[in-house]
């Protein structure tokens, strides 16, 4: 299990902010290399995301669901269940988003297994890391 915390800032008003992050088909593609592919449902799509592991590059298909959402205290956790398109890996996470006044933060935990996993912890946390990193700076203009 990988965890990461990652502070982003807006000068969005917060309700603004709120509304961009519970619209996946807005939300995702600010993930570097995401797509929508349908909405499954009122809360959830089904998704795609092309990540690049060192000298491999991956695609994982699965599902991103706003399993909670509170309104009044703006937090949101959203779940990702993905399986490695062609292989037996599988890229899971839970991520929270909590906005405050002028920004907030994203925490993700993440479980990876099969090739993207045989990269070894640092590979991963650093992927990771940069993906998150990339998309909070997105947030920041939604």
């Amino acid at each position: 299990m990988v965890e990461l915390d990652h502070p982003f800032s807006t000068s969005k008003p917060i309700a603004e902010s709120w509304q961009a992050i519970l619209d996946l088909e807005r939300l995702i593609p600010c993930v570097q290399g995401g797509s929508v592919i349908e909405r499954t449902g009122p809360d959830s799509v089904k998704a795609e995301i092309k990540v690049k592991m060192g000298a491999m590059s991956m695609t994982f298909t699965g599902t991103v669901t706003v399993v909670k959402q509170d309104g009044t205290n703006h937090r949101a956790v959203m779940q990702v269940k993905s399986k490695e398109a062609g292989g037996q890996g599988y890229a899971n996470a839970d991520v929270v988003f909590t906005l405050s006044d002028g920004g907030g933060t994203v925490h993700t935990a993440a479980q990876i297994t099969g090739k993207a996993a045989s990269m070894g912890e640092g590979v991963v946390v650093s992927v990771l890391d940069g993906l998150i990193k990339d998309f909070t700076g997105k947030l920041a203009t939604m």
